[in-house]
């Protein structure tokens, strides 16, 4: 299995600056400090699972000395101290809050693993058992007798003093020593291709707290977090073992648990909808993973561009200029911006390319082979289902799986799961069990991220057909909308995306998509229509399919994917296309006005094909928009690069219109009255 280093962007836990800084107080504040620092530390549950005796133990302890505080706080002589006092107490403060941020960040707070601490068992242990002797140290240096306590108080203090000597050797409770022993062993035993024994996994993940599919979940966005935490790479290695094996354990001993992952996923759903313009790559329209620049300067996502590049162009797909390099450079200040965006967003952060070394994958052996056991438990499960709904649960554990990394991707479809998962695709299934259809075609979706899935679905009997059937007739707007991404994901070949732009069921399916589904729905079919837009043949059924007016529709809704559609099919659609999308001028001419930068700059080089394939009457049409002149000359100014360069080209058009000259390939220049004012190009 591989898991990305850039899941989340990093996030250490730190402790807070005033563990390890003297608080500099007034001997009564240092007191009431003190009193309200034990009492938060007496409200920490002690842990349940592992490290018990010693949580415990010390929130014992600190209750105790609760009552020394309690008891300076009432004294007349609290505002005395002497400095050898002062200095004690000071550095008792420094102790306890080192003990309450030990505490939180082993257990109380979120984001804690059960499995990593697991691991760590003998050196947390060893960092109670440090704290126990600093606070021994602390009691045994502090003059008692200058501070008036009562018997009560000081016989409190003595106690505490006994107890902390009870202590003098780390203990490590044997319980917790052979658990940890034990999911070492299992993990060699993983490593070395042996499957666990079901019955021993259950008892050790009871034992941690981990007895459902829901807390399974927990601990494995946990375990992915610690990666960040680690600095070395053999700690990284672990961490991935244990996602391994949690994710086995997840499958094998719970199952399915899709209320609460489903609400998840819709959270992130609505985060990506309102994913900023800049962030999203210029063919796929979707967000950026791994964001590069082309030679003309241009951001694409890698896996869109390399997808491009490899297919055999060697132009810009933006600018069509020709690329003078295929050199990718990794544009790494809008990458950290989108990191940074995700992680507000609570959105993963995964680079999706199968280039391993490009993308710093940390590879781990024992996590690759509990995939293949994973995946494998699942195929045969899925096989044997005597029911749907039976058949639903392992699916949907398939889906989740799918989507983590790109071995799952592999290990799944070597195990046999794409014929299996084609019988739910049917109308059928749709019918009677309709998120059983949701979660097979999500699942086909995932898995064709990985490039050599992409074969395997197309060339497998029943597979493009099931998903096209989807498309037309799917029960849900979410089931047509995936079947709509696994095509957008399938046509990122060129040869799979001239054979689906054959099919004028494909076409036709988008078309309606995008004109009778919700917005979400829309963009789908949309980043499909504009991949399979990259075929010329394919326009021409775009074209005859309606595209043009669909467009005109939509693009008040969504209207940077239109626009960038429209930019493709007049470009590449010729005369039709440019007839077609004529209607379209003066939504460019808004676009112009109110778009963004990046659909002013699509609506500039849209206007700029039409002007010099389609003849004097598109520049006429143009020309008649109250206040063209001054919209190009405001783009000329505060425009992208390319914006400026269309927006200089469009200007020029326009003069040699007004002008009455012959400015149009083959296209004969009508005569038309012209503005009262020349249009001047600027020098």
């Amino acid at each position: 299995m591989a898991v990305s280093s850039q899941i989340f962007p990093p996030r250490k836990r730190r402790p807070s600056a005033g563990s390890f800084i003297s608080p500099k107080l007034s001997d009564i504040k240092l007191v009431e400090s003190l009193l309200v620092l034990s009492q938060e530390i007496q409200s920490l549950k002690p842990f349940q699972f592992l490290l018990k005796r010693n949580s415990l133990s010390i929130i014992r302890k600190i209750k105790l000395l609760g009552i020394l505080f309690e008891e300076l706080k009432g004294s007349q002589s609290a505002s005395l101290f002497s400095p050898s006092s002062l200095l004690c107490l000071e550095e008792m403060y420094i102790v306890l809050q080192r003990i309450k941020t030990l505490i939180e960040d082993c257990f109380s707070g979120t984001g804690s693993s059960k499995m990593w601490l697991l691991m760590q068992i003998e050196t947390v242990s060893n960092l109670f058992h440090e704290l126990t002797m600093d606070l021994s140290t602390l009691l045994d240096i502090l003059p008692l007798k200058e501070l008036n306590l009562s018997q009560d108080v000081e016989e409190v203090v003595v106690l505490i003093k006994k107890q902390c000597l009870q202590n003098d050797v780390a203990s490590l409770d044997p319980s917790d020593y052979n658990l940890r022993l034990e999911v070492l062993t299992m993990l060699d035993r993983i490593q070395r291709e042996i499957v666990p024994d079901h019955s021993r996994l259950l008892e050790i993940f009871q034992s941690l707290g981990l007895r459902d599919s829901s807390s399974c979940r927990e601990e494995i966005e946990n375990l992915e977090e610690e990666i960040q935490n680690q600095t070395d790479q053999k700690s990284k290695f672990q961490v991935v073992a244990l996602i391994g094996i949690v994710r086995y354990a997840k499958c094998v001993l719970f199952g399915a648990s899709q209320k609460s992952d489903s609400k998840l996923r819709r959270k992130k759903s609505t985060a990506e909808t309102n994913t900023p313009a800049d962030f999203r790559c210029p063919i796929s329209l979707d967000m950026m993973r791994d964001p590069v620049v082309v030679a003309t300067g241009q951001t694409y996502d890698r896996q869109s561009i390399s997808v491009w590049i490899e297919s055999g162009h060697n132009t810009c797909p933006k600018t069509g200029q020709t690329l003078a390099h295929k050199k990718l450079i990794p544009n790494t200040a809008l990458k950290n911006l989108i990191a940074m965006w995700c992680r507000d967003q609570k959105i993963p952060f995964e680079v999706t390319s199968s280039n391993e070394k490009v993308n710093r994958v940390v590879t781990n052996k024992t996590a690759l082979e509990a995939t293949k056991m994973t995946a494998l438990f699942l195929i045969n499960k899925l096989s044997t289902s005597q029911s749907m709904e039976a058949a639903n649960d392992v699916v949907y554990e398939l889906r989740v799986l799918a989507k983590t990394d790109s071995d799952s991707r592999a290990c799944i479809a070597e195990a046999g799961a794409i014929p299996l998962l084609i019988r739910y695709l049917g109308s059928d299934t749709g019918s009677q069990l309709p998120n059983l259809q949701v979660n097979a075609v999500t699942t086909i979706l995932n898995l064709s991220i990985l490039e050599a899935n992409k074969m395997r679905i197309t060339e497998t009997d029943g597979a493009l057909n099931g998903v096209i059937e989807v498309l037309r007739s799917g029960a849900t707007w979410e089931a047509k909308g995936n079947a709509a991404a696994t095509i957008f994901s399938l046509s990122g070949v060129d040869a799979y995306r001239k054979r689906l732009g054959r099919k004028t069921r494909v076409v036709k399916g988008l078309l309606d998509l995008v004109r009778e589904g919700p917005t979400s729905t829309k963009r789908d079919a949309l980043v499909a229509i504009l991949n399979l837009a990259g075929d010329r043949e394919t326009v021409g059924k775009l074209v005859e399919g309606g595209v043009v007016e669909m467009i005109s529709k939509v693009v008040d809704v969504l209207p940077e994917e239109a626009v960038t559609i429209l930019e493709a099919v007049v470009r590449r659609g010729g005369v039709v296309a440019i007839a077609a999308a004529y209607s379209t001028i003066k939504k460019l001419g808004v676009l112009l006005r109110e778009g963004s930068d990046t659909a002013r700059e699509s609506a500039a080089a849209t206007l700029v094909t039409m002007c010099r394939k389609g003849g004097s009457e598109t520049a006429a049409e143009m020309a008649s928009m109250p206040g063209i002149e001054r919209l190009i000359w405001e783009l000329m100014e505060t425009g992208t690069a390319r914006a400026r360069r269309k927006a200089a080209t469009l200007l020029r058009f326009l003069r040699r219109w007004a002008a009455g000259l012959e400015a149009y390939g083959s296209a004969t220049v009508t005569t038309t009255a012209v503005t009262s004012s020349r249009i001047v190009l600027p020098s």
